[in-house]
This record gives structure tokens, C-alpha cells and sequence, in this order.
């Protein structure tokens, strides 16, 4: 079976794998890494502020000439609601009783930046090869300017009709994520999250809707998985729960026992750490609150009652507030750099594809 370069050709890289842009989990560490074995590493901008932007691809720049991605949240902050967000206070009152805080102290404000016109101005200093966008796309001025820049744009969807409307739009690639997938779903045509297909079901569909190469996201782990979506006529992969095995990933020991300890049936989607469905695996609040609830409030300002819980529950070593995002194929992962990964997953994928 041929591999499909399409992806390589766009993007200008040797190996048909992106490391998914994992925001609050990896920074230039796992960028540097993955680029650097040939894949298409990840910065991803929606925990960041504009100086923390410029800041990371400042050290990437310095340690790699390769290809890069850099990622951002198209969403549209909502209008302040404090009915709902003082609902949301009462619905987490017992447990801030147990842990000895005060339920009507003020709580920060959830912070995910959407792209807006300053983080445009940094990706025109720095012009990476790639930007990517969660949840749709920008506004067309926007858009154009990121194009002006020379870099290719891609983006996810979750549906046939999502992967349609973003090669309408402009969009170079479509990465197809399916159900499996760790992390925030990019849904943004819709809020049927009960409807969405699977990664075996979606690229397909999704490859016979555009005429741009198909990046599959979702359930991936191995070499298995990966010839498997290439047979499905994805030109490449994008991986994420995978990448939090290796050193570079930027998160917690409660985060890396929880990922260790997973099964096939460990994760859920959940919305009651920022509001919108993300799936991560099932702890404490989702089994008590959730783990999809209506009481919660619109993304991103979910998190922040759940802030001084997350807080007080991690000094105490516990992960029971802790957005813990992983894909349900996280018992697959496997600790190595992310290099090495990068490269492995290749081989794997390669030593497959010839025995087809």
C-alpha cells in the first residue's frame, strides 16, 4: 500500500504524523522534539498569553528550522451570565465546605484566549508553516492575514458537514477527529455531541466529502492504528494522548497515574471543566456532577469555581478536580521521548502497511 504524500507535500515535513496541540500539557520542549524526528510538532496558544506566545516560539525558532504548528480556539467569549455561574457555585458548595473554603469567595475568571488580532501580529513576526484552529476559523480578515503569511491552514471537524463548511472557507487540510479523541471535541456546527462518529466511521466519509488531504485524530496510539486510518484514505494522523507518555508533556504525577492506569473504558466527555465537551478520564466530580451537566456554565468559565477544588485537591495529591483530557486509547501509550515516539510510531506504521 502507497502512502498518500499529500500531507508531507503541504506541509513540508518527513513523516505524515502531527503531535496534537495539547494546551496546559506541553510547550516547545514537545515541539522541538517532534520536528525535529521529521512529524509536525504543536504549540498550542489557548492557554497562553500573547508575551507567553512569543516567548515559546522564540525557543522553538532558536532550536529548529523545521516545520511547526501553532494552534488556536476560534471560539466567541460569552456574555457574563452570574445567575448561572452563582448556580454553578451552589452546585459545587459541599465540596467546598469539605475542603475548608468559602463558596462566596470570588473565583478567577476561566482563561482560553481565542485568536483575535494580537496573537495575529505574533504569527506575523514569526510566520510558523502551519496554524491550525479549534472550533471553526477566525473572521475572514484574520484568516487572510494568517494566510498572508505563507502558512498552510488547517483545522478539525467532526462531521462530514464541519469538513465541507472549512474547505469552503479556506482550509488547506481537515483533520477529521473522531469520538475517541482526548481533549476538547472541535464541534462547532452543532451541539449534538451524542450524534458524533467515530474515527473508523468519520474519515471515510469525510475524505469522500472534500477534495483537500484528511488528517485523522482520534484512537491512535501504535503503528496498528495509524495504517488503519491511512487505509481509510487519511493522508496523515494527528496524535495526542500518546505524546503525554514522553518527558516533554507538561503534566501533573496525579495527571501521568491516571493515564498509566487507564483502560479502554476509563474516559468520558465531560463539559464540567470548561463548559464545552472534552474527553478526559472519568474522576470524582464527573462521576458526581456529570459527567455532562446543564447546571454548568458556557466555555471557558466553567473552571473557574472549580479553580481553589483543582488547587486544595492537587497539594493533596489527588487528581478528583483535575481536567485529566485523555483519548480512550491511552492504555496503549508508551514512556519515551517524543522523538523517539515520533519515529517509532513510523516504523510501526511502515512494518504494517507491508504486510497489508
Amino acid at each position: 500500500m502507497a502512502l498518500d504524500r499529500r500531507i508531507q507535500d503541504l506541509l513540508g515535513i518527513e513523516l505524515p504524523i502531527i503531535q496534537a496541540p495539547m494546551a496546559g500539557a506541553q510547550g516547545a520542549d514537545m515541539v522541538i522534539a517532534v520536528s525535529e524526528a521529521g512529524g509536525l510538532g504543536s504549540l498550542p496558544g489557548a492557554l497562553l498569553t500573547v508575551e507567553q506566545m512569543r516567548s515559546e516560539l522564540g525557543i522553538i525558532r532558536q532550536r529548529t528550522a523545521k516545520p511547526i504548528n501553532v494552534n488556536f480556539f476560534c471560539h466567541v467569549p460569552p456574555a457574563p451570565d452570574a445567575a448561572r455561574e452563582a448556580g454553578w457555585k451552589r452546585r459545587l458548595e459541599g465540596y467546598y465546605r469539605e475542603f475548608g473554603l468559602d463558596p462566596l469567595a470570588p473565583t478567577p475568571a476561566g482563561v482560553r484566549a481565542p485568536f483575535d488580532d494580537a496573537f495575529c501580529t505574533v504569527m506575523e513576526e514569526f510566520t510558523p508553516e502551519v496554524v491550525s484552529f479549534h472550533f471553526g476559523l477566525p473572521a475572514r480578515p484574520l484568516l487572510d492575514r494568517v494566510r498572508a503569511t505563507g502558512a498552510r491552514i488547517i483545522a478539525s471537524a467532526t462531521s462530514a458537514d464541519e469538513a465541507r463548511w472549512l474547505e469552503d472557507h479556506g482550509c488547506d487540510a481537515i483533520i477529521a477527529q473522531g469520538y475517541e479523541a482526548g481533549g476538547h471535541r472541535g464541534i462547532f456546527l452543532t451541539d449534538a455531541v451524542a450524534n458524533q462518529a467515530g474515527t473508523m466511521a468519520l474519515v471515510p466519509q469525510v475524505v469522500d466529502a472534500v477534495k483537500v488531504p484528511v488528517i485523522a485524530a482520534g484512537g491512535m496510539a501504535d503503528g496498528r492504528g495509524i495504517a488503519a486510518a491511512f487505509a481509510l484514505g487519511a493522508s496523515a494522523v494527528q496524535i495526542g494522548t500518546a505524546f503525554l507518555f514522553c518527558p516533554e508533556a507538561r503534566i501533573t504525577p496525579m495527571h501521568r497515574k491516571a493515564l498509566a492506569d487507564a483502560k479502554d473504558d476509563s474516559t468520558a466527555l465531560t463539559n464540567l471543566f470548561t463548559g464545552r465537551p472534552a474527553r478526559g478520564i472519568v474522576n470524582r466530580l464527573m462521576r458526581e456532577a456529570g459527567p455532562l451537566s446543564a447546571e454548568a456554565p458556557a466555555f471557558p468559565t466553567a473552571g473557574a469555581a472549580l479553580a481553589p477544588l483543582k488547587a486544595k485537591a492537587e497539594a493533596a495529591g489527588s487528581g478528583d478536580f483535575s481536567s485529566l483530557w485523555s483519548g480512550q486509547a491511552a492504555a496503549l501509550g508508551r514512556e519515551m521521548p517524543a522523538g523517539e515516539l515520533t519515529r517509532l510510531l513510523m516504523a510501526e506504521t511502515v512494518k504494517r502497511l507491508g504486510q497489508l
